[in-house]
C-alpha cells in the first residue's frame, strides 16, 4: 500500500514538473572502479572494492536557474546477488546561477563535496555514499568560494539513530595575479540516539577542521600542473555527559604534479593520533605519508579511466593499494523543449 502511494505521488510530482517545465532533459554518468588495498597497519580493512555505480535521472527545468531532477544512482558489487545491491533514489531542487548554486534533496556528493581531504572524509563514500540527502549551498566569484551542507545519514526511529553531518568548506585567494591561496575544510557528526534510549548511551559528537595555506605554481614551470599546500588539522571528538571535547591536532602537507598522462600526489601528517569516524584510518598515527602514483590512458569527451598505485607509510609499517576508475559523464542531454 504505501509503495503505491508512493509511486501515485512520484507520477504527480512528474507529471507536474512537466507541465510547468520549459524543457525536459536527461543525464547519464557512472563510475566503474577496481580498489585493492593490502594495508598491514589494518589488516581487518585490507579488502578489495570491486564493481560500477550508474546513475541517471531527469530534468525538468522551469528556467535557466530553477530545476527538478528526479532520477537513481545504482551499485553492483562484481560478484554480488542481486545484481544491484543498492540503489539510491535521486530528487532534488535545484538552482544554479551566475555566483549562487543551492540544492535540496537528494543529490550527487561528485564536484560538490569529493574535494574534501581524505584525512576527513574518505574516499570509499564515493563508492557506498555517492549522495548528499539534505542541503547544499555554494557561492563562488573570482577571489572566493564558499559551501555550506548539511547530510542526513540516518533518521531517528524506535531502534535507529538520529545521525547527520554538517560542514562547511571553501577557499580565497586575495589576488587573480598571486598563485597563493587560503582554503579550509570543517565538517561534525552529530550522533544521538534512538527514540528509545539504550542505558549507556550517550550523544556523541564527531568531526575535524584543516586549515592550509596553498600556491598554484602551474604556469611557472614546465609542469602541466603543479600546487603546494601545508597548514593545521584538528579533529573533536566528544561523548556528552561523560567528558568535553578531545582535540587531537597535527601539521599536514601535500603536493600534486601532472605532465601529460602522469601525476604524482604526495600527502604527509604529523601530530597527534585523530579518530575520525568518516576519515581515513590512517590518521589515527602520529606520522603518515602517502605517495599516489597516477596514469592516466583514456581520456575522452565525459570520460578518464585511471590507474593508481598508493604507497603508505606509518612508523613500523608500509603498505600498499592498486586502483584503477574509470569515470563517465554524457552532460545534460536535451529531450523535450515545450513552446510558451
Amino acid at each position: 500500500m504505501i509503495r503505491k502511494i508512493y509511486l501515485a505521488l512520484l507520477v504527480t510530482i512528474l507529471a507536474a514538473g512537466a507541465l510547468s517545465a520549459q524543457n525536459v532533459d536527461f543525464h547519464l554518468n557512472g563510475m566503474g572502479f577496481f580498489d585493492n588495498r593490502e594495508y598491514k597497519d589494518f589488516v581487518a580493512r585490507s579488502r578489495t572494492y570491486s564493481g560500477v555505480r550508474i546513475a541517471a535521472d531527469v530534468g525538468f527545468n522551469i528556467d535557466s536557474n530553477n530545476h527538478f531532477i528526479f532520477g537513481a544512482n545504482a551499485l553492483h558489487e562484481f560478484g554480488g546477488n542481486p545484481f544491484f545491491v543498492r540503489v539510491n533514489p535521486v530528487a532534488y531542487y535545484g538552482y544554479t546561477g551566475k555566483n549562487w548554486l543551492f540544492n535540496a534533496g537528494a543529490f550527487s556528493r561528485e564536484g560538490l563535496l569529493t574535494d574534501y581531504p581524505r584525512a576527513m572524509l574518505n574516499d570509499t563514500l564515493r563508492y557506498f555514499r555517492p549522495n548528499v540527502e539534505g542541503l547544499l549551498t555554494r557561492f563562488k566569484s573570482n577571489h572566493l568560494t564558499e559551501t555550506v551542507w548539511i547530510d542526513w545519514v540516518s533518521r531517528q526511529t524506535n531502534t535507529d539513530r538520529e545521525q547527520f553531518l554538517f560542514g562547511f568548506s571553501g577557499k580565497y585567494q586575495p589576488s587573480l595575479n598571486s598563485p597563493f591561496y587560503v582554503s579550509h575544510y570543517f565538517f561534525l557528526l552529530h550522533d544521538a540516539g534512538a527514540a528509545i534510549l539504550l542505558s549507556n548511551d550517550h550523544i556523541q559528537d564527531n568531526g575535524a577542521a584543516q586549515v592550509k595555506i596553498g600556491a598554484d605554481l602551474s604556469h611557472s614551470t614546465f609542469l602541466d600542473s603543479l600546487s603546494i599546500e601545508a597548514g593545521g588539522m584538528l579533529s573533536l571528538e566528544r561523548t556528552r555527559g561523560v567528558g568535553g571535547f578531545q582535540k587531537p591536532k597535527g601539521f599536514v602537507a601535500n603536493a600534486y604534479l601532472s605532465y601529460k598522462r602522469f601525476a604524482l600526489f604526495d600527502e604527509f601528517y604529523k601530530g597527534d593520533g585523530h579518530r575520525i569516524l568518516f576519515g581515513d584510518a590512517f590518521y589515527e598515527k602520529s606520522t603518515y605519508n602517502r605517495l599516489d602514483i597516477i596514469y592516466t590512458p583514456f581520456i575522452a569527451k565525459g570520460l578518464k579511466g585511471q590507474f593508481v598505485f598508493s604507497l603508505h607509510n606509518t612508523p613500523g609499517y608500509s603498505s600498499n593499494q592498486e586502483a584503477f576508475r574509470l569515470i563517465y559523464d554524457i552532460g545534460r542531454k536535451n529531450l523535450v523543449k515545450f513552446k510558451d
